[in-house]
C-alpha cells in the first residue's frame, strides 16, 4: 500500500495538473459551449479512459519506449497531431452539430466519445507525463500494481472535474445556441481549437 502521506500529495498534484490550462480540459470546455452538455460529459469520459490507457502503458512499460525510441514517439507525435487537425477541419466544414437549439444528437456522442479517447491516447506527451510523474510517489518500489493505481487514481479524479466542467461549460453553451447569431461562431470556435491542438502538439518545444 502506499504511504498516507505520498498519497495525499499525489491527489494535490494531481488536482493542480487537472485543473491546469491543458488539451483535455480545453477539448471539453470548447465541447460544452459548441454542442452542448451531452458532448462535454462524454467528452469528458472519454478522455478519462485515455489515462485508463496510458495507465495500462505506463504500468507495463511501454510508456518507457516511446521515451527510448525518438522515431516511436514522433511517430505518434504527428499521427495525434494530425488526428486533431482533421477533426478540426471537418468540424469547420460542417455546421450540421451546430444547430441553432437543442443538444447534440446521441447518434453523434459516439463520435465525441471516440475522438476524446483518441485524441488522448495519440498524444505521446500524456504518456511520458506518466512515466516521469507516478513513480515519484509510488514509494521505494515502483512495482506495476502501484503504478497502476496511480494512473487509475489520476484519471478518476480528471473524470470528475472534468465532468463538473462539462456541465457547467454544457449550460453557456446551451444559453449562446438560442441566439442564432451565436450558432457560427461556436462552429468555428471548436474547429479552430482542434486545430490550434493539433498544432501545438505538431511544433517542437521551446527549450
Amino acid at each position: 500500500m502506499l504511504q498516507e502521506t505520498n498519497l495525499l500529495l499525489f491527489l494535490a498534484a494531481s488536482l493542480a495538473l487537472i485543473i491546469a490550462p491543458g488539451p483535455d480540459n480545453i477539448l471539453v470546455l470548447t465541447r460544452g459551449i459548441a454542442q452542448g452538455r451531452g458532448a462535454a460529459l462524454v467528452s469528458a469520459a472519454g478522455a478519462s479512459l485515455g489515462l485508463v490507457v496510458h495507465s495500462i502503458f505506463a504500468a507495463v512499460g511501454l510508456s518507457a519506449l516511446l521515451q527510448q525510441s525518438a522515431t516511436a514517439f514522433l511517430v505518434v507525435k504527428y499521427v495525434g497531431a494530425a488526428y486533431l487537425i482533421y477533426l478540426g477541419i471537418k468540424t469547420l466544414l460542417s455546421s450540421e452539430n451546430f444547430v441553432v437549439s437543442g443538444e447534440a444528437p446521441p447518434a453523434r456522442l459516439g463520435n465525441v466519445f471516440f475522438q476524446a479517447v483518441a485524441s488522448n491516447i495519440l498524444n505521446p506527451k500524456i504518456a511520458l507525463f506518466f512515466l516521469a510523474f507516478l513513480p515519484q510517489f509510488a514509494g521505494p518500489s515502483t512495482a506495476a500494481p502501484r503504478l497502476l493505481f496511480l494512473g487509475l487514481t489520476f484519471a478518476l479524479l480528471t473524470w470528475m472535474i472534468f465532468s463538473i466542467l462539462g456541465y457547467f461549460s454544457g449550460g453557456l453553451g446551451d444559453w449562446l445556441r438560442s441566439r442564432s447569431g451565436f450558432a457560427h461562431g461556436l462552429r468555428w470556435l471548436s474547429g479552430s481549437v482542434l486545430i490550434v491542438l493539433g498544432l501545438r502538439l505538431a511544433l517542437p518545444e521551446r527549450r
